[in-house]
């Protein structure tokens, strides 16, 4: 049973407001590094909207990636510190593959990089200084360009072959510390964004153009999250789907301030992982 079964007003929510991104004329771009002299960091603009994000813990069995674009999982992990590096590449990488590869029904994963946050009142978001800070705008990691370049990016000698079966960026997020109450993530159901309403961003580094979808503004969009995540939780996000057969292709999700998020929270700490799902079909 899908959420279009499910009555989705019965269900617990909080109204937040979300980043959406204002109308802008030319092709948005954000340097990912400080920006030449008399630029902006980014011209992607945030236009806010109040609304209702409900609370999925109880449909959850009724949620699926394939679906809606997210699904809540349980994987607990042997890892102990997160902003170790190492650790993190020899206990937590491995064990997110196989997982990836049995969950997904998977012929191949690899992972491609994580990015740790932890947020901090008042700081910068800035790459390569320390955790990231949450992602406070409405977004999506990939795009149908930038998507399959992953592939070619990471296995350029296997891309030709690889990009002629089904592939998918995985994002598997989960809270470091929890229960998680702060700057909690939340996903748009999948079937109720519209192609119109992704637009396609640059993201520019020192040495590469990237490219993600900032996400304009629609009623129709229905929010979920799943409220207290533990870290022995975690959330699969769909960042690109190659599949043209009608499900959704693109998640658009977002870090948002829970208005009942008690004062003495401890500040959200987190990590995802992004990967590369394959299925020969």
């Amino acid at each position: 049973m899908g959420l279009q079964e499910t009555k989705i007003e019965s269900l617990p929510f909080v109204n937040a407001e979300l980043n959406y991104l204002a109308p802008t004329a030319a092709k948005p771009r954000t340097y990912a590094f400080d920006p030449p002299p008399r630029e902006p960091k980014s011209t992607a603009l945030p236009e806010p909207h109040q609304v209702p994000i409900f609370d999925a813990r109880l449909i959850a069995q009724n949620i699926s990636l394939d679906r809606e674009g997210f699904a809540l999982v349980r994987h607990p992990t042997r890892v102990r510190d997160f902003y170790n590096d190492e650790e993190v590449r020899a206990v937590y990488y491995p064990a997110v593959e196989a997982f990836l590869r049995a969950t997904l029904k998977a012929d191949r994963v690899v992972i491609f990089d994580h990015t740790v946050r932890k947020r901090v009142d008042g700081a910068a978001d800035i790459r390569g200084a320390g955790p990231r800070q949450p992602a406070t705008r409405v977004h999506v990691d990939q795009t149908i360009l930038s998507g399959a370049n992953r592939v070619r990016e990471h296995l350029p000698d296997e891309a030709d072959e690889l990009l002629k079966g089904r592939v998918q960026v995985i994002n598997l997020w989960r809270p470091i510390r929890g229960p998680l109450r702060d700057s909690p993530l939340a996903m748009a159901d999948g079937t109720t964004v519209e192609p119109g309403d992704l637009v396609a961003s640059d993201l520019i580094y020192p040495n590469r153009r990237g490219e993600t979808y900032s996400v304009k503004y629609n009623p129709n969009h229905r929010w979920f999250y799943f409220p207290e995540m533990t870290p022995d939780e975690a959330l699969l996000l769909k960042c690109y789907d190659s599949a043209t057969d009608g499900r959704p292709r693109f998640g658009p999700h977002t870090a948002f301030v829970d208005p009942t998020t008690p004062l003495d929270a401890p500040p959200r700490e987190s990590i995802e992982l992004r990967t590369l799902v394959f299925h020969k079909q």
